[in-house]
């Protein structure tokens, strides 16, 4: 079996990694790349050459294209050696138009067209619009860069070999090397160095905390190995994608915060997130009074859970009733074909398929309301009434489900001809339903067990947003709506992945309930 698995955990993941090209190719070869300027109110106050750079700018942040500005190609040149400090600044003073340069700057313009054109880079020189004689025009400046789209096959190499991190002392590279290193200590200072905590501190280290302990689920922590599914861009600007599925919502949740200084506050700080920031020290009395280094950047700690949280714990109370209650009926359905219950259950069913799930959702959210129980979601609410009408809303299609495949199931396995065989060789009907028709008519629907799970945990797009649950299940739309590519390819692959993996273990169950399955090859 374990040969078995592997093999169809590395084909899964192909087939995951295609679907992901497919996207790419779909959302950066076939959509017009200025729709993701339609809701960009930056965008619509900038005027003149300022909005055309602004243009390219956020093509580069967004992976439609390679940006490289004249100013950081002399940079370029200044890291190099090939240039002082005082060239590279008389060299970046490019005139209002190309052929008023001085010939310092003449002369560096056409070596930075020379490298463009090597490197296949387009030169755009925009030269400075005037509103008078010796005034610029709103946003008029004169600009000079290059650009160059990004193939497909970088773009996605790219994205397929950032996404696992291995954090390290080396990782921080404006930090001296006498600096570098690792600490392990038995009490964090986090909590003052009283309490028995412990926990592996770097130095070089884009994260300062790799290992740590604290009181969150499953209490244990580490930032050595990330995850990157892909920079957000507009849904949650900045943060990665896996990040922002999974963190913490709601209201700060202060406590005291023992910082690095020695300063202590009641605070929402969690030092355990501390990130590498260059420069964070210089002219900031905030850091400067709690930081004793530039690992300055930290999360704060929040009551709520975090998006896939939230939809985890809704979708998978769903399942658990849907099977609590779809198998019995569907159970009885089976065994009392033609009655009233088996027509009652079957109407139930119709109703279920055939009304479509935003019609019926709203039908039960007004009967609830009417009933008394919360028809939207608060995260700052302890009461557990607001989680019902969602958790209904999600059981009642899979209720449905279970209770037609399995009455189907088992009607299938009660005319089957080695029934009437064992009832021939005397054996009891109890015998028979338990033993033999039951256990047969449930293996394809143990097969959806692992799919039911990990389906959760992306939640579901239209109960979450009718009951207003901060979960994953309306992630993906809103990416699609305000054009975030970063979120629409990271969350396609965990969908993907959670596929794949939900497929297998499914296999996997089912060779283990079925002895007639088996995922060995033996040779004869």
């Amino acid at each position: 079996m374990g040969k078995y698995i592997l093999k169809r955990f590395l084909h899964g993941l192909l087939s995951a990694f295609v679907v992901v090209a497919i996207v790419m190719i779909m959302i950066y070869s076939m959509l017009d790349r200025n729709l993701i300027f339609a809701a960009d109110n930056v965008y619509r106050n900038l005027g003149n050459n300022q909005k055309t750079v602004y243009q390219y700018r956020k093509w580069q942040e967004y992976g439609y294209i390679n940006l490289l500005t004249y100013t950081d190609y002399l940079k370029m040149l200044a890291r190099e050696g090939e240039i002082d400090q005082e060239t590279r600044e008389k060299a970046a003073s490019i005139a209002k138009k190309e052929e008023n340069d001085s010939e310092l700057v003449a002369e560096y313009v056409a070596k930075f067209k020379e490298y463009c054109a090597e490197e296949g880079y387009t030169v755009q020189r925009l030269n400075a619009i005037m509103a008078s004689p010796k005034k610029y025009a709103s946003g008029g400046q004169q600009q000079l860069f290059a650009y160059r789209d990004r193939p497909l096959s970088s773009r996605l190499v790219g994205y397929v070999t950032g996404l696992i991190k291995v954090d390290n002392i080396h990782t921080v590279e404006e930090m001296e090397d006498e600096e570098r290193g690792l600490t392990f200590t038995l009490h964090d200072p986090v909590y003052g160095g009283e309490k028995f905590a412990p926990a592996i501190i770097g130095n070089g280290t884009y994260h300062k905390y790799l290992l740590y302990f604290d009181h969150r689920f499953p209490f244990i922590h580490q930032n050595l190995v990330t995850l990157n599914l892909g920079k957000s861009y507009a849904v949650n600007a900045g943060i990665d994608v896996f990040e922002t599925m999974n963190k913490p919502q709601g209201a700060y949740v202060t406590r005291t915060v023992h910082y690095p200084t020695g300063h202590v506050e009641e605070s929402a700080d969690d030092l355990h997130t501390a990130v590498y920031v260059e420069g964070s020290l210089e002219g900031n009395q905030v850091n400067i009074d709690r930081f004793v280094d530039e690992y300055t950047s930290v999360t704060t700690e929040k009551a709520g859970l975090s998006k896939v949280g939230y939809s985890f714990k809704i979708g998978i109370i769903a399942v658990l009733l849907s099977y609590l209650l779809g198998i019995p009926l569907g159970i009885l359905m089976a065994l009392y074909k033609d009655k009233l219950l088996d027509k009652i259950c079957t109407f139930y069913i119709i109703f279920i398929i055939a009304v479509p799930s935003l019609a019926y959702i709203f039908l039960f959210k007004a009967i609830g309301g009417k009933l008394g129980f919360p028809t939207t979601f608060d995260m700052d609410s302890s009461s557990a009434l607001m989680y019902v009408l969602p958790v209904i809303s999600l059981a009642l299609p899979s209720i449905g489900n279970l209770m037609k495949w399995l009455r189907r199931f088992m009607i299938d396995q009660m005319n089957s001809d080695y029934v009437k065989f064992a009832r021939s060789g005397g054996l009891s009907e109890g015998e028979i339903f338990r033993k033999h028709i039951l256990k047969n008519a449930a293996i394809p629907i143990i097969h959806g067990i692992p799919a039911g799970v990990l389906g959760a945990l992306v939640g579901a797009i239209i109960t979450e947003r009718v009951y207003v649950v901060p979960g994953a299940g309306n992630l993906l739309t809103v990416a699609i709506g305000v054009r975030d590519n970063g979120v629409i390819v990271g969350v396609t692959l965990f969908y993907a992945i959670l596929s794949v993996v939900s497929i297998i273990l499914g296999d996997v169950l089912m060779g283990m309930v079925d002895p007639r399955i088996s995922y060995t090859s033996k040779s004869r």
